[in-house]
């Protein structure tokens, strides 16, 4: 494992897992700027460039497998899709990485090294999901799903309930597609406050009626409560 600046046993420890096949690991942290620069001098070394191609799709598998039988009772196809979404984005990947301390473990190329590549957030979001793929090759996807779902529940804490989780509008501008020719609208028909406090109340329409109404310190949520109102209405809630 020449080039890692800490002992790969360290690695391990923190990620909660032995590698039967240490090669896949120090692929896994090998950066491209490494071992371009190891060809140059005819030495082979793999980057981890093809480990973070299948990290990717093993992470929306695991996560994918979790939202649906986690929450798949409470939550719409749309819904599950954003909170995916929010849990496998690069900001997302960022903070698994820097919990697990990953920049200090990988190797890079001298330039990269003088530009401070240990901390760059495309670098080690991108390492994250290559180990993840080492993992998965190495163990399993059970494996798999033990290194990166804690992050994942983690991450998730914040995000449901919120309006993340709940895009009210989304769902029924998804559910008044499903006919042709309905016209759906937010009208804001009352401000009172003063601008510091504001409160707007907004009412949804659909082909001219009144379907819901909300009000909230911004007219996003009160779009948001009156959608879910709408939503209640039809049933969908």
């Amino acid at each position: 494992m020449n080039g890692l600046p800490l002992e790969i046993s360290e690695f391990e420890r923190r990620v909660g897992y032995v590698f039967k096949n240490k090669k896949l690991i120090g692929t896994a942290l090998t950066h491209s700027s490494y071992s371009n620069e190891l060809r140059v001098k005819h030495i082979d070394c793999e980057s981890n460039e093809r480990l973070e191609f299948l990290g990717d799709s093993v992470l929306s598998l695991i996560v994918s497998e979790y939202l649906y039988s986690k929450y798949a009772g409470e939550h719409a196809e749309g819904d599950l899709t954003r909170m995916r979404a929010e849990v496998v984005c690069e900001r997302a990947l960022v903070r698994y990485a820097q919990k697990l301390g990953l920049g200090q473990f990988l190797r890079l190329g001298r330039g990269e090294e003088k530009n401070r590549g240990r901390e760059r957030k495309s670098i080690i979001a991108d390492a994250f999901e290559a180990t993840l793929a080492a993992i998965y090759l190495d163990g399993g996807k059970e494996r798999a799903a033990e290194y990166v779902l804690p992050f994942v529940k983690e991450e998730l804490k914040a995000i449901v309930g919120s309006e993340i989780a709940r895009d009210y509008k989304t769902r029924l501008q998804q559910l008044v597609q499903q006919s042709e020719g309905e016209q759906l609208e937010y009208v804001t028909v009352g401000e009172s406050g003063p601008d510091h406090m504001k409160v707007f109340e907004v009412v949804a329409m659909l082909n001219s009626n009144i379907i819901g109404r909300g009000t909230g310190s911004t007219k996003r949520e009160a779009e948001q409560k009156a959608a879910k109102e709408a939503l209640m209405l039809f049933g969908e809630i």
